[in-house]
Parts: structure tokens; sequence; C-alpha cells
């Protein structure tokens, strides 16, 4: 399936949430900033509430686009094993990165919601959704990050690798 944009995929990403039981009530929790045009469109589409979650991606150090890792808000951080032995990536040099994206994670929010407290999630059915997977590794920080306080996490993307899929299968309901 090939989409003219973001909004083209959140809009088809709607008409399949569609046929998912049991999400009246639910929130879109967008993963910025590719996720955030794709969530509006399905939070429009189902009318349901908007929010962000910020997760920032740890990427390999000289190959920043390649994760190793992820990091939330809340302090949940999720590692590929693989990547960061096949890098030879050291523990020290993971916390630095962790710590730098902390900062960043909090200006983002800031400059997502405002003074906008986050939405409570207590109990809830949240739909996490983004742009697209490849490692899924800043996805299943999300999905780490709210097993604690959702009552159902559906993960939602218009496009992913298989492994990243299958990956996420696993923890998401």
């Amino acid at each position: 399936m090939t989409f003219r944009d973001r909004h083209d995929a959140g809009r088809a990403l709607a008409q399949a949430l569609r046929e998912v039981p049991g999400l009246e009530g639910a929130v879109v929790l967008a993963l910025p900033r590719g996720g955030v045009p794709v969530g509006y469109e399905v939070a429009r589409a189902l009318q349901l509430p908007l929010d962000v979650l910020v997760v920032r991606k740890l990427g390999v150090p000289g190959q920043e686009e390649l994760a190793l890792g992820a990091v939330t808000g809340s302090g949940v951080v999720v590692t590929n094993p693989d990547v960061v032995r096949a890098f030879a990536i050291r523990h020290e040099q993971i916390d630095a990165m962790v710590e730098r994206e902390r900062g960043e994670i909090a200006q983002r929010e800031t400059l997502y919601r405002g003074s906008r407290a986050a939405l409570d999630m207590t109990g809830r059915t949240a739909i996490l959704v983004d742009d697209g997977l490849a490692t899924g590794s800043t996805m299943m920080a999300a999905v780490r990050s709210l097993r604690p306080l959702a009552a159902r996490l559906v993960v939602a993307v218009p496009v992913g690798s298989r492994g990243a899929c299958e990956d996420l299968r696993s923890v998401a309901d």
C-alpha cells in the first residue's frame, strides 16, 4: 500500500482501526514527529482525544539513524543487545545518551503541550501511533512506559518491518 503523505496514511490507519473492537473511550498517543500527523487523522476520524508521547531514539555513535534503543520521559530505557554488542557500545556511552535525550524530551514535551498536562492513562486504552517501524525501539519503549498504567495498549502504524511488528505483537494487546 502506498500513501500520498502521513495524513493519507493516518486516514487509512483510522479505517483499519474501525475494525478493532473496544476502542470507545480510548486515547490516541502519537509519537512525534512523524506520528503526529498520522495520529491526528486517527483521532479525528475515531473522535478520540489526541496527545503526544515523546520517545527519543538512541542512535549508534557515528550512525545515529541506526537505533540501539530508545528512552521515554518516564525513564523507560529499551536497548537492542545485538546492536549494542555488534558496535561494542559501552554502558557509559548509553548512560550519557540517555541523559542527553531526557533533556531533549523535556523540551519537546513543553513544545508540544505547552502548559497542558499529559492525559491520564490510568485504566484507559491507549492507541500508540507512529508513522512507521524500522527497529521498533521507540515504540517498544512507549509500550513499556505505559504498560503499568493503561488497561490496554494498541500499537497502530501504517507501515513496519516484519521483525519490529512481530516483536511488538508480543508486548502490545
